[in-house]
């Protein structure tokens, strides 16, 4: 078994010595376009190729430069502010659905958060005697009191009211809320 074993794996070794040999440096290939320059100094390995492909290019006419086009004669019709009769009630559909939108995502400020409701109201007091169009939310969820002011839209709006407010509770802070946006209807 051994003799057998030493066999295959000599001749696995000449196979892959033979096939490194035919690709070697030392023959040249057939599939290399250009020519081995190592070897050879002469002004033939610097020739062009014997076949010129330029007979084969295609070639293309320059494109002729457009024509300028006349005015036209005709004047364009001025837009109106026409509206079909679908579309009106549908503008008029949709304005009746906005008017019923009651709350939007926006900003709250957090004015106090504690345990004491006589300073939950203090604080309450100060800032609608302060700001009296300010709408102001107190809650009681044992044993933690939350007064929550105004209802603001953007961020921006609700960072210039907290501003305002800062000289009556110092710990404000913004806080994401569902707000109420349409005051007038209640």
């Amino acid at each position: 078994m051994k003799p057998l074993l030493r066999n295959v794996l000599l001749l696995s070794v000449f196979f892959s010595l033979g096939a490194c040999a035919s690709s070697g440096p030392g023959t040249p290939s057939a599939t290399t376009a250009t020519p081995d320059t190592t070897r050879r100094g002469t002004a033939a390995a610097t020739a062009t190729p014997a076949e010129d492909l330029s007979r084969y290019r295609p070639t293309f006419a320059a494109p002729k430069a457009p024509a300028a086009a006349p005015a036209p004669a005709v004047r364009p019709v001025p837009p109106t502010n026409h509206v079909n009769a679908q579309i009106e009630q549908r503008l008029r559909d949709q304005a009746f659905t906005n008017q019923n939108v009651k709350y939007a995502q926006g900003y709250r400020i957090l004015a106090y958060v504690g345990l004491e409701r006589d300073q939950a109201m203090a604080v309450r007091r100060a800032v609608i005697s302060r700001f009296p169009e300010e709408t102001d939310y107190l809650t009681f969820k044992q044993p933690i009191f939350r007064l929550w002011i105004g209802d603001y839209l953007t961020r921006l709006e609700a960072e210039q009211a907290m501003l305002r407010i800062r000289p009556f509770a110092p710990k404000a802070e913004l806080q994401a809320a569902q707000i109420v946006i349409n005051k007038t209807a209640y």
